[in-house]
């Protein structure tokens, strides 16, 4: 596996280490890679597409919390790894993404070896942090709609285009709310000119 682009991981000597004990899966758009309650037996390092990581209730509602983009970890996984917990999150391909497995046996070995591997995890940690409380701050003081047009220019960035192919249903699914309540939002929205709809598209104005 080729980490040469990767500049987040930090030495050539750390990526030859990583792509020496790892294991490279790809993954299809919606492909689910790792679920809720799951043992967590390897670290992931995202090394091409993107992951979305949820939070699913028991009503099997999500709600989105971040994303992974190529480079990146998930701090999560590596919590639960390293106390040999089950995962709290569920974590699925955002379009076709390949992911790097660092086995948690070797984990320890690197913050051993490589101290750059070790300031790697607190950056992540200090940016998965700072993307928390954005969700917190959102659910807590932005009304819906407010939530609604951060999230699709959002979605807008990481997939580089204005135009959006999802269903108000998945909307509404990675929001924690009703189909009916984002139709309505998204309606008003393109009565503002702020968006325009097509069948399962959206494009900002």
């Amino acid at each position: 596996m080729e980490l040469s682009n990767l500049t987040e991981l930090g030495s050539t000597s750390l990526k030859e280490k990583l792509s020496d004990f790892g294991i490279t899966k790809a993954f299809k758009e919606g492909e689910v890679i790792l679920n809720e309650n799951a043992y967590i037996k390897a670290i992931p390092i995202v090394t091409k597409g993107s992951i979305r990581v949820l939070r699913t209730d028991e009503d099997g509602r999500e709600i989105l919390l971040y994303y992974i983009k190529a480079g990146e970890s998930c701090i999560m996984s590596f919590l639960g790894g390293m106390h040999q917990d089950t995962s709290k999150i569920k974590a699925v391909a955002e379009e076709e993404t390949e992911i790097l497995f660092i086995p948690i046996d070797k984990v320890s070995l690197l913050i051993k070896d490589y101290p750059e591997w070790l300031d790697y995890i607190f950056r992540l940690y200090h940016k998965r942090f700072e993307e928390l409380l954005d969700v917190v701050n959102a659910i807590a003081f932005k009304k819906l709609d407010e939530r609604l047009l951060d999230f699709i220019r959002k979605k807008s960035t990481l997939a580089n285009s204005n135009t959006l192919t999802i269903t108000h249903e998945q909307l509404a699914n990675e929001l924690g709310t009703a189909r009916v309540v984002v139709s309505r939002l998204l309606k008003k929205m393109e009565e503002e000119g702020l968006v325009k709809l097509g069948r399962n598209k959206i494009t900002l104005a």
